[in-house]
């Protein structure tokens, strides 16, 4: 049996993630519609055109702050913003938070999917910078699965802020907080559970060694406090929040209209560096993470559950694709996108050296984007971005020149 704690709460939003529905305390909060544009503008969005397929990007930022968009169908590109400087980005598939200096900047990539449970609808809208998050010191940020509703979490280490912004009021080109509260400063994150969110906690020494359960107010909830040690590490799946622990992982998920936390532990037996930083296909369930340069975790959050894999190859990056075929794309050290089987960590395909001097030069290892049929390689050094056909032996499908050095990338449109 998996330990796990139930917290009761109302559903606002009734999208098809788990982790996206609008999770609020039933005493407090009451439900909400469960149409986002209202029963009578199914799929609607104010300003927003839908459209037949897709609207798939990248948008990328330099180390001078510029933000600017492809569009993967059309190979058109258009800078959205210019920042000053970035650190750092995370999309929830439209909007990237940007870190820039103290502070992260809300840039609307304005292409984005909503998942209506039994189909989806896809839309374009005029992107835009839709406002700046004050704090102080490195951000963390972590979405839900809907760009629409529900909420978004930045974290600032340096101050101990943690700040709770309302996606709706997002989509609606405004920037408001639903709650901002502030603890120790360590080096924390704030997961987001539709409207509530989860906390992390430190012990004496300033590591984070617990999780607290917030309401929508940014009150503590009442049994919500759980044990994780050294958290770190955080992502969305199909089926709710994830958050990396020494022992393990919590998972957060909405379950009959309650909150439920779940903690999945390592494998009895199996010794290796715990994961911290995971990476998956949008929408699906299962996520990978390295164990160190030589193997690589699986976390399969719809059956709780972990592998350990041990490729034949050192990787930097790793990331599930969790199709069919049971596929995992790595980046080596030599730059080389390997294409690997996730139950014994085999090479079926390797790519030429796509990224070598980024990772002989560059102080990041360079983003991967992991989609159903492609992945997205950028290669800051060499100026350039790869689209890679993984199903047919890494073959690199288009190369894409850039004006300057892409060093950090999100895929939008999703």
């Amino acid at each position: 049996m998996r330990p796990r704690t139930v917290l009761p709460v109302v559903l606002g939003l009734l999208v098809p993630l788990a982790l996206a529905c609008s999770a609020e305390e039933s005493t407090t909060v009451p439900a909400e519609s469960a149409d986002p544009a209202g029963s009578e503008g199914h799929g609607d969005f104010a300003g927003a055109v839908e459209l037949d397929e897709p609207a798939l990007g990248l948008t990328t930022v330099d180390s001078a702050g510029v933000v600017r968009h492809l569009d993967l169908l059309d190979g058109q590109v258009d800078e959205l913003a210019d920042l000053g400087s970035a650190s750092a980005v995370h999309t929830d598939g439209r909007f990237a938070f940007v870190q820039s200096g103290d502070g992260v900047e809300v840039v609307d990539s304005g292409v984005w999917t909503w998942d209506h449970v039994d189909h989806l609808h896809y839309y374009r809208a005029d992107p835009r910078v839709v406002g700046r998050v004050e704090g102080r010191g490195p951000a963390t940020v972590a979405t839900t699965g809907s760009s629409t509703s529900g909420g978004a979490g930045v974290f600032f280490a340096g101050s101990g802020e943690a700040v709770l912004l309302d996606v709706g009021a997002l989509s609606d080109g405004e920037l408001t907080e639903t709650f901002r509260t502030t603890t120790t400063p360590h080096d924390g994150m704030l997961v987001p559970v539709g409207d509530v969110a989860l906390l992390t906690e430190p012990d004496r020494t300033g590591t984070p060694s617990h999780v607290v359960v917030l309401d929508a107010d940014g009150d503590p909830v009442p049994g919500g406090r759980h044990a994780c040690p050294a958290a770190a590490g955080t992502t969305t799946t199909r089926v709710g929040a994830v958050i990396g622990c020494a022992d393990g992982a919590l998972l957060a998920e909405v379950v009959d209209d309650q909150v439920e936390v779940t903690r999945i532990p390592y494998p009895r037996g199996v010794t290796a560096p715990p994961a911290t930083s995971f990476h998956g296909r949008d929408g699906r369930p299962t996520v990978a993470a390295l164990a160190g340069p030589d193997r690589f975790w699986l976390l399969d959050t719809r059956e709780a559950s972990w592998a350990l894999v041990d490729p034949p190859v050192p990787l930097v990056q790793v990331s599930a694709v969790d199709d069919a075929d049971g596929t995992v794309l790595g980046l080596t050290t030599a730059g080389r996108v390997v294409v690997l089987d996730a139950a014994s960590g085999a090479v079926r395909a390797t790519s030429a050296p796509l990224a070598a001097r980024s990772l002989r030069r560059g102080t990041a290892v360079p983003p991967l984007v992991v989609d159903q049929q492609r992945a997205y390689l950028s290669a800051p050094v060499e100026r350039r971005l790869h689209e890679i056909d993984f199903a047919d032996d890494a073959r690199v499908a288009r190369t894409f020149e850039t004006s300057s050095a892409p060093a950090l990338l999100a895929g939008t449109g999703r």
